[in-house]
């Protein structure tokens, strides 16, 4: 009987590969297909060599409870149109809501916040906040106007990237160029955020009028027929359609720090809708007193001038 082999033996011996005939690094797979490595090496270089400042602005949005319907509807069109925000639940609007809130932004990792404060189921005050260092700026919104209230004919795609528009006297006052500073920073959105689209198809228009901020929101319409269609940097035939939601701030007050803080501002034009209903109800009220007052003269006049007898009163009575 014949030996047997060793299983080593049958084995044919593994062919050594050389250095040069590896096989080649398999390229980086994206969304958008495979990516070639030398691409990827120029663009890190290009990043490496860019500015090194990238805009990473968020903004948490929120407001308080027992807000009203139409307020929160306002709410909602300004997180529609801000991409880059963060919503978040109700918060109790007492003294303690900016310790609580500042924790809140933290927690979200955002560094700005606009919350909206309601009181009274009448009045609703706007906080622009930066946070945690401040500063920050309370309003209180009027003429508020939310999209589906209007009903405008404009439209423009969600998540667009606005352009942002101010009138000439934000440069007059220190006051006003910070609030126009740190309206660019909230209502701006940061370029190439994942949830934005890549253009611009609509305005954000901040005006001051009477010492008042107006809000306004257009769209950008341009022909797109053959015929029609303009020229690249062309303005001449563009054209803009109000979308909404339209809304006035009257600024209260600025302070120093997030939710409060040192005292920056402090508008000496604002009167609070307390004393404006105090007031309208004095007026009712004055009213009333006057037209009391006219009856009682009116009485003691006739007491103190009695009229004659007249002669001819009984004249037709018949006798009895």
């Amino acid at each position: 009987m014949g030996k047997k082999r060793k299983h080593s033996e049958t084995e044919a011996p593994a062919p050594v590969k050389k250095n040069d005939e590896s096989a080649p690094e398999r390229p980086k797979r994206t969304l958008l297909g495979w990516k070639d490595k030398s691409e990827g090496e120029a663009e890190k270089s290009k990043a490496l060599t860019s500015s090194g400042f990238r805009n990473k602005e968020k903004v948490l949005v929120t407001c308080s409870r027992r807000i009203s319907f139409r307020y929160r509807s306002l709410m909602l069109n300004m997180v529609s149109l801000l991409p880059h925000c963060k919503k978040d639940s109700k918060v109790e609007a007492k003294s303690s809501k900016g310790a609580t809130l500042n924790e809140l932004i933290e927690l979200k990792g955002s560094n700005s916040c606009l919350f909206f404060e309601c009181r009274k189921h009448k009045d609703l005050y706007m906080w622009m906040v930066k946070s945690p260092n401040g500063p920050s700026v309370k309003f209180l919104v009027k003429a508020v106007h939310a999209m589906e209230e209007l009903k405008l004919t404009g439209n423009h795609l969600k998540g667009s990237r606005p352009l942002l528009t101010f009138s000439s006297n934000f440069d007059k006052d220190a006051h006003w160029k910070l609030l126009k500073e740190m309206l660019t920073q909230v209502f701006g959105i940061p370029k190439e955020h994942r949830k934005s689209k890549p253009y611009h198809d609509h305005v954000f228009v901040f005006s001051i009028v009477d010492e008042h901020i107006w809000f306004r929101n257009y769209q950008i319409s341009v022909p797109h027929n053959e015929s029609d269609k303009i020229a690249k940097g062309g303005l001449d035939k563009m054209t803009l359609i109000e979308v909404g939601p339209r809304f006035c701030l009257n600024p209260i007050k600025i302070f120093g720090g997030s939710f409060g803080g040192p005292t920056l501002y402090e508008n000496p034009l604002y009167v609070s809708p307390n004393q404006i209903r105090a007031l309208e109800k004095r007026n009712k009220a004055g009213k009333f007193a006057k037209k009391i007052k006219a009856k009682t003269r009116k009485k003691m006049h006739e007491l103190s001038n009695p009229l004659e007898p007249d002669e001819f009163a009984n004249m037709w009575k018949d006798d009895e």
